[in-house]
């Protein structure tokens, strides 16, 4: 007979103090402590390409652009995680005591993986969307030119656009900026693209 036993819960606390020790990054979620993957070359140059597009285009507006060693914390559902990019309007707000830690982006990038792409558009978003100034969920995959852009209306509800255009252009209404899908996938190899 095989026993199951459940894996450990750990304490915000034990969380926090293991992670500023850490080879590398985990998640956090409900008392459980997920190990991060790490990125293929895509990922990474799609996240450095919308990072200096991102940062041109909202240099003159109070929108500040973060990368994924910047952790989220999301109180309503007791998680902590490294969204590929984060946009904040204004100041961020951090939980008290910390400094390496936000409460509140308005904008929020995952570029896709095949590992993490159903937790992207399934319990990450329904966490993301606690969040009051969560305005803009953007998922980029890395494998192909398709960009899935929510949005949420007046009403409170989240409109999906699709692209698979690569002459197309993401529009961040709530930051009135425009990034081009050429830029996003700039120098970006896919696997059934001749070298």
């Amino acid at each position: 007979m095989v026993v199951q036993t459940s894996p450990r819960q750990y304490s915000i606390e034990e969380y926090l103090a293991q992670e500023e020790t850490a080879e590398y990054r985990s998640e956090y979620r409900n008392g459980e402590i997920i190990p991060m993957t790490g990125g293929s070359l895509n990922h990474n140059q799609i996240i450095i390409n919308l990072v200096v597009a991102l940062s041109l285009a909202l240099r003159e507006q109070d929108y500040h652009v973060y990368t994924s060693d910047l952790r989220l914390w999301i109180p309503d559902y007791q998680q902590y995680t490294y969204p590929d990019i984060l946009i904040i309007k204004d100041t961020a707000i951090f939980p008290e005591g910390r400094t390496d830690t936000v409460l509140n982006p308005s904008i929020i990038f995952e570029v896709l993986s095949k590992s993490t792409s159903s937790r992207d558009r399934g319990d990450k978003f329904t966490y993301y969307r606690s969040i009051p100034q969560f305005q803009e969920y953007i998922l980029i995959d890395q494998y192909q030119i398709h960009i899935e852009h929510f949005s949420k209306t007046p009403e409170g509800n989240w409109l999906l656009r699709e692209s698979d255009n690569q002459d197309g252009v993401l529009n961040l209404a709530s930051a009135n900026c425009q990034i081009p899908h050429r830029q996003i996938y700039e120098k970006v190899k896919f696997e059934n693209q001749p070298q």
